[in-house]
């Protein structure tokens, strides 16, 4: 797999920032985008069952958990641009097998397939961040990558309905395929090479077994991924009921693009909001502090009694605050996972973001399944995902949490 030729000029910060986010972004449009569809494409595939609408979104993340594992050693071995063009290649091309798809099943082989190639941009944003930057200034590159990232969620679902009042549902994916290429070509024309040949290390099983070992024996790294993927479980419970919570118990019909975008964004103010915390705070404390408040919330919830079908404001007031702080935990959880591990950062990326999606996608799963026409099974279970990453986190800490002191990031790999 040769490299294409790397462009004369690297791009500004902000350029490169945005880049990065457009890569991230891509995951969340290939999912949010078509929330508003699910009734449409169930109906035109004659799917009964309501709860299997999730499957569109699962089956999307399995692809994206499985793609990882290849995305970030391949890298490693040919640099980040070859493997980021056949990844976005991938997304196109499964994009249209999506819409043409005769059935059900072939849709979701599809939507495996699209999560397979949206892997690698998603490991690769990460990797090229980490190759350029370390420690808090990672964080905060990450901080204003997921900031643009968030606005995605935001106009996805009023996108996906305009596009839905202008033709059928596989127009939806049409756009993400033009997406995916639009991607490819803006990488092709400004991204420069971060994983120069001198760096480049052969594919072995010896060295990928090790690099797995290292991730897993490496305190910090497990402990932080698994809180992410906990987290990150969370909102994918969340995106995946979004469309039976919003339409189905609370019938806002037309309204649910502007709902689902109004939870949404406050994790883009928190992403704000970290890059400027963590630069004077350090990523353990925001993280922490992130952690605690995001379950404070949702124990507020058991206070409550769990209810079956809280007033509507209270509801999105208690979204809105557990997402904020969950904006301020999972940016710094991801950049603690990888600071250890920065001499292998693309198959480290891999490995943790097969861990995390892998995690996220079996928590998320498990709680959108449990959806029962009430808001009852959410709640209880975005608080044991609170309890879960919380748990992970003291592990991790030896039971010490920085909520009141600012000790440093540092790079240790204990």
């Amino acid at each position: 797999m040769s490299s294409p030729p790397t462009p004369a000029r690297a791009p500004s910060f902000a350029e490169f920032v945005a880049l990065v986010a457009v890569m991230i972004a891509l995951t969340a449009l290939s999912i949010d985008v078509m929330l508003v569809a699910l009734p449409d494409i169930a109906a035109s595939y004659g799917v009964t069952t309501a709860n299997d609408r999730q499957l569109i979104i699962t089956l999307y993340m399995a692809g994206f958990a499985v793609g990882q594992i290849l995305s970030g050693p391949l890298s490693d071995r040919y640099g980040r641009r070859p493997v980021l063009f056949v990844g976005l290649v991938v997304m196109a091309v499964a994009a249209l097998l999506a819409a043409l798809a005769p059935s059900f099943q072939l849709l979701l082989a599809a939507r495996f397939l699209q999560g397979l190639g949206a892997s690698a941009p998603r490991v690769l944003a990460v990797a090229v961040v980490r190759d350029r930057y370390a420690g808090r200034e990672m964080s905060r590159v990450m901080s204003f990558a997921i900031m643009i990232f968030v606005v995605v969620p935001v106009l996805a679902p009023s996108v996906g309905g305009a596009v839905l009042h202008l033709g059928p549902w596989p127009w939806i994916f049409a756009l993400m395929g033009l997406g995916a290429v639009a991607t490819l070509v803006w990488a092709a024309l400004r991204l420069p090479e971060t994983h120069p040949p001198e760096r480049r290390v052969p594919l072995s099983a010896t060295r990928l077994t090790g690099i797995v070992l290292e991730v897993v024996r490496c305190r910090r790294t497990l402990g932080y991924t698994v809180a992410a993927g906990f987290l990150f479980g969370g909102v994918l419970a969340y995106v995946s009921s979004a469309q039976q919570l919003f339409v189905d118990l609370y019938d806002l019909g037309a309204l649910f693009p502007l709902m689902f975008g109004g939870v949404a964004v406050v994790m883009g103010v928190a992403s704000l909001v970290n890059s400027r915390l963590v630069m004077q705070l350090g990523m353990r404390r925001v993280s922490h502090v992130g952690l605690v408040l995001y379950l404070g919330v949702w124990l507020l919830g058991g206070v409550l009694g769990f209810p079956a079908q809280p007033p509507l404001p209270l509801l999105v007031l208690m979204l809105a605050a557990a997402f904020f702080f969950s904006g301020l935990a999972m940016p710094n959880c991801n950049a603690l996972a990888m600071e250890p591990l920065g001499h292998v950062a693309g198959t480290a990326s891999s490995f943790i973001g097969f861990f995390t999606s892998a995690l996220a996608a079996l928590v998320g799963w498990m709680v959108g399944q449990a959806f029962d026409g009430t808001v009852r099974p959410l709640l209880v279970g975005f608080a044991a995902v609170g309890v879960s990453a919380l748990l992970a986190v003291l592990q991790t800490e030896r039971w010490r949490l920085a909520l009141f002191h600012t000790p440093a990031d540092g790079t240790a790999r204990g």
